[in-house]
């Protein structure tokens, strides 16, 4: 079948590629739609390994899909052919002490689509778990079901703050996580989202929202307005989407006392954080990886109307233009969010 397939660092090839497709008893096949380009997609196609992730052998990219069931295993119920859904990427093992206490992102024997050596989902079809695979609402696009993977990365940062109605949140970062997690914290009760990023094209996306402040660092101190917008207080709740290290030496000053640090970019290296600080204050500090029991949610919430993903989905590519998509990503436009790659009429 035809897929997109990093051979190399900078090599993008649209090839056959030979992939199992045999559906299991709990599993359904998919004929993929629309597939969104990410951060890591882009870093291993830049840089051919991320941390440990060393890409060591060809591997086909991408991991925030939707599509269309085309085939069910004979034990699943919930879903039939027809079905337009989307897909967890991430298969942690069932009996894995993570999984049985709830956690199944924290399984460090999780399979995760286009994580090497797991091939990614940018091919004519996938077949997958039926637990990790949801229906899409009838009021929900396949654009929009593409979006649920980076929109549930924020859902899992505001649930981890644990958000009270009326609290002001900091977000470090506009690009797509960023704007995923400033979505998600105005969905888990935030008044005012104060979000930061030294682009001002990234601010521009949330120019209409009221609800929202964004603050161009490389112009204004974001502690200043911080302050000014909360009486010297402090947030209630700090995002860390950025993954600078540079932000870590005013992050705890942004936090109000007995507040909450959440941290969902990373950084490339170790960071020093100020303890004393955190202490003094009784700041709580969370982390973030991907996210476990949240793509209901994030359905639930795109479909009810109090989150849209649309504005974010910046530029649609077909799958034959794939390599090209990528080469746009990495060029690093600053007015785009959320590029899509959509599989071509003859591929689904």
């Amino acid at each position: 079948m035809q897929a997109l397939v990093l051979e190399a660092t900078r090599q993008l090839n649209l090839r056959e590629i030979d992939l199992p497709q045999q559906v299991g008893a709990r599993d359904v096949k998919i004929r993929i739609h629309t597939v969104g380009i990410c951060g890591s997609d882009l870093h291993y196609y830049t840089h051919g390994s991320i941390g440990p992730f060393k890409v060591e052998a060809p591997m086909v990219l991408g991991h925030e899909a939707s599509g269309t069931v085309v085939e069910v295993g004979p034990e699943v119920s919930h879903l039939k052919v027809g079905d337009r859904v989307c897909m967890e990427p991430g298969i942690p093992r069932l009996d894995s002490p993570a999984t049985l206490r709830g956690l199944y992102n924290l399984d460090p024997a999780v399979r995760f689509w286009a994580t090497p050596p797991i091939h990614g989902c940018l091919t004519d079809s996938v077949v997958h778990p039926a637990a990790f695979t949801y229906r899409l609402p009838d009021n929900v696009s396949f654009a929009e079901g593409a979006i649920v993977e980076p929109l549930s990365i924020g859902l899992q940062a505001a649930t981890k703050a644990r958000m009270k109605p009326g609290d002001t949140a900091v977000v470090i970062g506009a690009g797509t996580i960023g704007a995923m997690t400033a979505l998600a914290a105005l969905a888990g009760g935030a008044a005012r989202v104060i979000l930061a990023d030294v682009v001002a094209d990234k601010l521009s996306h949330f120019a209409g929202n009221r609800a929202v402040t964004t603050v161009d660092v490389s112009r204004h101190s974001l502690l200043d307005v911080v302050r000014e917008l909360t009486d010297d207080w402090g947030a209630d709740v700090v995002f860390e989407a950025s993954g600078h290290a540079g932000v870590y030496q005013t992050l705890l000053d942004l936090v109000c006392p007995g507040g909450c640090a959440v941290l969902v970019g990373m950084p490339p290296a170790p960071v020093a954080l100020d303890v004393v600080t955190m202490q003094t204050k009784e700041v709580r500090l969370e982390s973030v990886f991907r996210y476990a029991n949240i793509f209901p949610r994030a359905l639930a919430l795109i479909s009810s109307g109090m989150i849209d993903v649309k504005p974010f989905i910046s530029r649609k590519f077909p799958f034959s233009e794939a390599i090209l998509a990528f080469e746009e990503a990495a060029s690093g436009r600053p007015q785009d969010i959320k590029i899509q790659i959509e599989m071509d009429k003859d591929h689904g």
